[in-house]
């Protein structure tokens, strides 16, 4: 008895025999019927709490040019960011600038709902 569970362990049976045919019906027959509920985590896939439900991003890097203002108001940046993304039911949250190696501001980090 021994020695059958060290072969099967071990894998010790040649590609043409009828123990190594049995053994890859088993592992197919593993694959193929195995419940897909048996991989899953466990966590539930819903969206987060405090998303409520929103569409996908919670920031938006919005590109800044010299010719635009240098300190732009909440509703300039409200303004950009419905025209970048396409929706008009956005509210900026809070924004701050990401600068340049040199120190010019490039473009503002954008926080929405």
């Amino acid at each position: 008895m021994f020695g059958i569970v060290k072969k099967i362990l071990f894998w010790s049976y040649g590609r043409t025999s009828w123990q190594y045919d049995v053994m890859c019906a088993l592992i197919l027959a593993f694959i193929f019927l195995t419940p897909q509920g048996w991989f899953t985590t466990g966590e539930r896939m819903t969206p987060a709490s405090h998303l409520n439900g929103s569409k996908a991003a919670t920031k938006v890097l919005l590109p800044w040019s010299e010719n635009l203002p240098a300190k732009p108001s909440t509703d300039e940046l409200q303004r950009r960011a419905r025209e970048l993304t396409g929706r008009s039911d956005l509210r900026v949250t809070g924004a701050s600038e990401v600068r340049s190696t040199v120190g010019k501001t490039v473009a503002y980090e954008v926080d929405i709902q």
